[in-house]
């Protein structure tokens, strides 16, 4: 006979852990169920642990609301909490005058998400904040910053478990059934059992749509398709030579070859942006001379042999080639039909920055059956 549980979070990344934090703060019985054998080993720890304003989203996206909404609750909960973190600014630059137009536009963008603080900046302020910076004009961003996502993780688990969550390591879901007293869940791994839950969150990241396909009941319209692309990071050797993080005008796809300086004051660039098929993060070293030229567009002092190889993280896209900017998606029983179920697709940047303002929008999602 199958345990009867009250809720279980699948995924113990960043949003999966503050989403089983938020619903045990609520009340709620939880259970995280992780199929690897530590939290947070995919997109959670492979990406640039930049605290995002809010910038670069489309005005009325979830992406938009929950990133500048999430922005806020993190400095909060962080300095509440004593976890390293750092309001280290950013600045945007335009390299060539014909971007010039795309800096204002990304100022008006970011006003009506909420975004009040962007500063613009002349040749001569940039040149005076970021010396080895070349770039025409630019704008200074306040309010970004950069957190230890791991210590981010812990303290988000650590509320929760002191709520009385449980963490089960090395327990992956291989199949599940909608029935009518809850979700079904088989859970395999180390010490397999089987569990009925009233409320399911899928919260898997990368393998969040495997994940519901293999939930019987859930409809296979509803689920997205998976893409994954893949990011490469080069470390700079020797002392940063910039105080901030910086970034040039944003392709479609992604926001170039940036600039990150970490907590430690080393400096970083990345992410690039490919297509691959599967979960790999092999570092692929043939990118060197591409990173060398597109860093060098506004970083021309970049000495060769100055950049290692870092680490690559890989994002759960839903929209490939064809679609490349895409919204966060997050369904309850309205958008597909399966009471207690919420699946949550696509939470690539700014999932580490939004992760508290989405733990709060999953509640308020299921909240007609917290006192169930």
């Amino acid at each position: 006979m199958p345990e009867k549980i009250d809720c279980a979070v699948i995924g113990a990344g960043v949003v999966g852990l503050a989403i089983a934090r938020e619903l045990a703060l609520a009340g709620r019985e939880v259970v995280i169920l992780e199929a690897e054998d530590a939290i947070g080993t995919h997109t959670s720890s492979r990406n640039s642990e930049v605290i995002h304003a809010g910038i670069f989203y489309a005005p009325g996206t979830l992406k938009a609301r929950l990133c500048v909404e999430g922005k806020q609750r993190m400095y909060r909960y962080c300095a509440e909490r004593g976890i390293t973190h750092q309001r280290i600014t950013k600045i945007i630059v335009a390299t060539v005058d014909g971007q010039v137009a795309e800096l204002e536009k990304y100022m008006r963008q970011a006003e009506l998400n909420g975004v009040d603080d962007l500063q613009m900046l002349t040749r001569g302020e940039l040149q005076q904040m970021e010396p080895e910076v070349a770039a025409v004009a630019g704008f200074l961003s306040p309010s970004t910053g950069t957190v230890d996502s791991h210590a981010l993780m812990l303290s988000y688990l650590g509320d929760a478990e002191n709520r009385g969550a449980s963490l089960a390591l090395n327990s992956r879901v291989e199949s599940g059934r909608v029935t009518g007293d809850g979700i079904l869940l088989t859970v395999g791994g180390t010490e397999p059992m089987a569990v009925v839950c009233n409320t399911v969150i899928n919260a898997a990241g990368l393998y969040a749509q495997d994940v519901s396909r293999r939930i019987e009941g859930v409809p296979a319209a509803t689920i997205p398709p998976t893409f994954y692309a893949i990011g490469h990071y080069y470390t700079l050797t020797g002392k940063s030579p910039f105080s901030r993080h910086v970034y040039p005008i944003a392709r479609a796809d992604w926001h170039g070859v940036h600039v990150t300086v970490d907590l430690g004051g080393r400096c970083k660039f990345g992410p690039d942006f490919d297509w691959i098929d599967r979960v790999d993060y092999r570092f692929d070293e043939s990118r060197e001379a591409h990173f060398y030229a597109a860093i060098r567009h506004y970083y021309p002092g970049l000495k060769d042999g100055a950049l290692q190889p870092g680490y690559t993280g890989i994002r759960p896209k839903i929209g490939g080639p064809s679609k490349l900017v895409t919204d966060f998606v997050i369904q309850g029983e309205r958008d597909h039909g399966v009471k207690g179920l919420v699946a949550l697709y696509g939470i690539e940047s700014p999932g580490l920055t939004s992760s508290l303002a989405i733990g709060a929008y999953v509640r308020e999602l299921i909240a007609p059956i917290t006192n169930h």
